[in-house]
């Protein structure tokens, strides 16, 4: 995958993604007739997308988006980096999209208080125990002010190693535990907003059946150490060519807990990772996106109605998307369920048809 830390820093640059004229091949075109049913109408769940403050300026994005999505995750403008300045706490972005949200009737979900990547510069050199007290402070601060606003939020996330194979290594770790600083994010975040839902988050769990055994490890041990850990998140940014039933299955072993599933940040590239040449045709790698697609949208339907939490796609055309963003855009991808003209591409007529039944 694209590296986060590379994402971060082009969408602050940007703001958001430049808008680009005219459809391209995967964009249905403007033929009405070819349109979908309003996904959030058809869905018994809430259906969610991301948000960046540039976007609610644009009626193009904000029609699409409230026509079909009920709920919004701040892309980039709740996240640590974003929050915490050297001048001290910054949520005028946060602020205007849960504002936003407040007046068009739609849920907002918050993302994300701990993650390995972010805020090692401005807790360097502090003490152990003021390192505790600004750790405190943090979730405190940002998870309070919200407080009653939000459906839930991410607490912690992307714990588990690239590969699979254990838990990275990091600031929050070095300083807290490997577990611990995990068990006392998820309470202070108890404290500080006792009726959000509060998720352990993370990606590649479909893809990589190992990391994904070793993200449901991680969650049984954080139950059994007494954190209030309320929901799994799985990003599902969905590698198109993994075998059938490899996303079913692990949807099916998470929902063995019991606790609400969100599909955060649901995607489906259509480009081939790793740089190998990819001799696949349009229409075939087309048929693997809806499939895989197809598979996830029917899975997460067959689950009890209290554990599906949302099902959120990351980002609503496919020129918002993260992986349409320079320097990575070719213009040749399509993984969102909507195309430049705001018609819906194949990924978004197979959720439709998905949640239809």
């Amino acid at each position: 995958m694209i590296s986060r830390r590379q994402w971060m820093q082009g969408s602050a640059a940007l703001g958001v993604a430049p808008l680009l004229g005219g459809c391209f091949p995967f964009d249905e075109g403007p033929d009405p007739l070819r349109g979908i049913p309003a996904l959030k109408d058809i869905a018994p769940f809430p259906m969610g997308t991301c948000a960046m403050t540039g976007q609610l300026d644009d009626p193009a994005w904000s029609r699409l988006a409230l026509t079909h999505f009920n709920q919004i995750t701040p892309e980039w403008e709740m996240k640590m980096e974003y929050i915490l300045t050297p001048d001290g706490y910054r949520f005028d972005a946060p602020d205007r999209i849960a504002d936003f949200c407040r007046a068009h009737g739609m849920h907002m979900h918050g993302t994300t208080l701990v993650w390995y990547s972010q805020g090692e510069e401005a807790f360097r050199g502090l003490s152990p125990a003021d390192f505790r007290r600004k750790f405190d402070d943090y979730i405190a601060t940002v998870a309070g002010r919200y407080r009653g606003k939000l459906r839930g939020w991410d607490v912690v996330n992307e714990a588990v190693a690239e590969d699979g194979n254990g838990l990275r290594s990091h600031h929050w770790s070095a300083a807290l535990g490997e577990i611990d600083h995990m068990v006392r994010a998820f309470e202070q975040a108890k404290l500080a907003d006792p009726e959000a839902v509060l998720f352990i988050n993370d990606y590649n769990l479909e893809n990589n059946p190992a990391k994904g055994d070793t993200f449901l490890r991680l969650v049984e041990r954080l139950l059994k150490a007494g954190a209030p850990v309320g929901g799994i998140g799985s990003q599902s940014h969905l590698d198109i060519e993994i075998r059938e039933g490899q996303i079913s299955r692990f949807i099916r072993e998470a929902a063995q807990f019991g606790l609400p599933i969100h599909i955060s940040e649901l995607d489906a590239s259509l480009k081939r990772e790793g740089g190998m040449p990819d001799v696949r045709t349009v229409s075939k790698k087309i048929s693997q996106q809806t499939e895989r697609v197809k598979e996830l949208t029917e899975t997460y339907n067959t689950l009890p109605a209290q554990q599906r939490y949302a099902l959120t796609l990351w980002g609503v055309r496919d020129t918002d998307s993260w992986l349409r963003r320079p320097p990575h855009d070719d213009g040749k991808d399509s993984p969102l369920a909507f195309g430049a003209s705001g018609q819906p591409t194949a990924m978004g007529r197979a959720i439709a048809d998905s949640l239809s039944g």
